[in-house]
């Protein structure tokens, strides 16, 4: 789970040179500090996850040779023999090396420090940067000792976090005590997002309860960050708290569901504000917000509480929603009401040549119509507004009712909405479709929809007629058009319908030699019948 671990160690090699912690990584980012922990890991204890900038200083300065001389250093990787020194470096001040003689090197510099021996000048560190790394050292002992100095430190407690749930015990208690200690409402709320994340983990359940605890004694003003949080998950937290303590009233829940783009937010939100509601006054704060919502789930919600609300006459508006689920909503509390949608959309798309059809009304008469509703639909594919035309393709399909040869011109439409809806019409019927006039359609003088759809149909169709256009997009200067083709015929195998020993097979498949290798090509030609 910990992604990045790469920036991570960038991140630990910018601390070890210099640079302040709140520089090296974004304080503000809970994954640039799990990245961290693992990145500070691998740099102590293998020194060749330095950057890479230093490494290539390292090769063109000619220390390579000078590490490979010295004994215990590896010379495959030259900055490899830092590592030693730098753990040495770490550890000053926590505790002596058990396997060293030497002293333990001031709190300033790194033991054996010559300024451009090995790209590590060593001046300017505070106690911060080597605290920082030292609770992240690979060893426990390490851990542990750092862990007593944080509390001077608490732009480090994001560390404290991590180390709430480190894989060894007496850091792991030491670290739960000092972190019930110090964490307040105030630090709870900035080290929510990294708790959530470390609670993830198999040891994470302590953060979680400890952050639970504090944030439920909270005052409601404090939490609004976390309500507004760009972190779904974080949003998610604070809600169920808001929700288990009562915090939010129906009217915020109603607003906070319409404005919300996480859907497990809008959800939870809408049932509780609908759940909070009584038929006093206040639906009309509730069914609002929701009504309005951008979002389908909000507004499906509010839709199917108007039959609740006593208020089912104003579900008929929602009959054309652009939304499928909220016009089966609308649509139910229609039918409760004791009316049938079905003649109120027949009457609406009467007349194919009104300008004022809402494209709502053609699939949604598709949607609970009768295969014979089909012909009320065949004259909208000539519609002047292109959202019309679609949707009338779309609702043929939907009443199983295709005619290959009244569908095909709309391959040429104008509207990249019609071409792709008559393409998804026409893939059951792939077969019977005319190869010539599909393979004209791959020209590049064509519109790229129209290029698009010809060649998903053709590809669709396989066989040698699949093979041929998936060849002659092969240099094709659209990009994604020459991908898709490449990808078409490294997975073309003959078909059924495939004649063997097809000459033609084995010249496109030679055109396209460079997508094989020579026994996957000699394989497919086999496969079709081709010898030699």
């Amino acid at each position: 789970m910990d992604d990045g671990i790469g920036s991570g160690g960038t991140a630990a090699v910018r601390l070890i040179r210099g640079m302040p912690l709140t520089e090296a990584l974004d304080p503000a980012d809970p994954r640039a500090w799990t990245a961290f922990d693992v990145g500070v890991r691998q740099v102590l204890r293998y020194g060749h996850a330095l950057l890479e900038e230093e490494r290539t200083a390292v090769l063109r300065s000619g220390t390579a040779g000078e590490a490979a001389s010295r004994p215990g250093t590896a010379a495959r990787h030259p900055a490899t023999g830092r590592s030693g020194r730098l753990r040495r470096w770490v550890t000053a001040g926590f505790r002596r090396p058990a396997e060293s003689s030497e002293p333990a090197a001031g709190l300033g510099r790194l033991p054996y420090d010559r300024p451009g021996a090995d790209g590590l000048r060593g001046g300017g560190r505070d106690a911060r940067a080597r605290l920082a790394l030292a609770l992240c050292h690979p060893d426990g002992r390490v851990r542990e000792a750092a862990l007593e100095r944080v509390a001077g430190h608490p732009v480090l407690l994001p560390l404290l976090v991590i180390r709430a749930g480190d894989r060894v015990m007496p850091v792991r208690e030491r670290a739960r005590r000092l972190l019930g200690e110090r964490l307040d409402v105030e630090t709870a709320v900035v080290l929510a997002p990294l708790i959530l994340r470390v609670g993830r983990r198999d040891r994470g359940a302590f953060g979680l309860e400890l952050l639970d605890g504090v944030l439920r004694r909270a005052p409601r003003e404090r939490l609004l960050p976390l309500h507004t949080h760009t972190d779904r998950t974080i949003r998610r937290f604070a809600l169920r708290l808001a929700l288990e303590e009562g915090l939010l009233s129906p009217g915020e829940l109603a607003r906070r569901a319409a404005w919300d783009d996480d859907a497990v937010v809008q959800g939870l939100c809408a049932d509780a504000a609908l759940a909070a509601s009584t038929d006093g006054g206040d639906w009309d704060e509730v069914l609002e917000p929701l009504l309005g919502a951008r979002n389908a789930r909000a507004r499906s919600a509010g839709v199917t509480a108007l039959r609740r609300a006593g208020r089912p006459e104003r579900a008929v508006e929602f009959l054309i929603d652009r939304s499928a689920v909220v016009r089966a909503c609308a649509r139910y509390v229609v039918r409760q009401h004791g009316t049938d949608p079905l003649p109120w959309y027949r009457k609406r798309c009467a007349d194919p040549a009104g300008p004022a059809v809402p494209p709502g009304v053609v699939i949604g008469l598709a949607e609970c119509g009768e295969r014979a509703d089909a012909e009320l639909l065949w004259p909208l594919l000539t519609h002047p507004a292109p959202a019309v035309r679609a949707r009338a393709v779309a609702g043929l399909r939907l009443l199983d009712v295709t005619d290959v040869t009244r569908l095909l011109p709309l391959l040429d439409d104008p509207a990249p909405g019609v071409v792709r809806e008559t393409t998804t019409a026409l893939l059951p019927f792939v077969g019977t479709l005319p190869d010539g006039l599909l393979m004209t359609r791959l020209g590049a003088e064509r519109s790229r929809p129209v290029r698009v759809a010809a060649f998903r149909l053709l590809d669709a169709r396989g066989g040698l007629i699949g093979l041929r256009a998936a060849v002659a997009l092969l240099d094709d200067p659209d990009d994604k058009l020459r991908r898709w083709a490449g990808q078409s015929v490294q997975r073309w195998h003959p078909g059924a319908d495939t004649p063997r020993g097809e000459t033609e097979v084995g010249e496109l498949l030679d055109r396209a030699r460079h997508l094989f290798s020579d026994y996957v090509l000699q394989r497919r030609k086999w496969e079709a019948g081709l010898t030699g």
